[in-house]
């Protein structure tokens, strides 16, 4: 539910500013790049690895959310946005409230919203085996198949 969730929120979360142009350094770009920058920096400067493979998935976002924006009107525009926030928020609380029965970090702490998926791509490095030196510290991620 966390990935389904930090998905949808990210993009959503890209689709207004995605419809701002901006030229930066001569340099033609759209605001939510911008926007984007100072984050991905963030996680690239936490774990190298982990930042770099959120960096993908993000450049993926991106261009997702701007080929949204430059292929749809402005009202389906914003009820795509309405709609992916409302999925998204909806995935992490059945996530927090179902599955792990517990409230979600940022509830104590804002900046947690931050680290989010900075655990979700810790947690399926671990389930893919390139960081078992993470398991240690945030926990195995759960088994697909339960041990008999």
């Amino acid at each position: 539910m966390h990935v389904v969730g930090i998905i949808l929120l990210f993009l959503g979360a890209i689709l207004p500013p995605s419809l701002l142009h901006i030229s930066a350094f001569g340099v033609e770009t759209r605001l939510a790049v911008i926007l984007a920058l100072p984050v991905l920096i963030y996680w690239l400067l936490l774990d190298t690895a982990l930042g770099a493979a959120i960096l993908g998935a993000a450049v993926g976002l991106l261009w997702a959310g701007a080929a949204i924006v430059d292929s749809v009107s402005p009202i389906i525009m914003w009820s795509i946005f309405a709609t992916l926030i409302v999925l998204g928020v909806t995935a992490q609380i059945v996530g927090h409230q179902i599955f792990e029965r517990r409230q979600p970090a940022l509830m104590d702490n804002p900046s947690h919203l931050l680290l989010g998926p900075m655990f979700v791509m810790a947690k399926l490095f671990i389930t893919l085996g390139f960081r078992d030196d993470l398991a240690a510290v945030i926990g195995p991620a759960p088994s697909a198949v339960s041990p008999r």
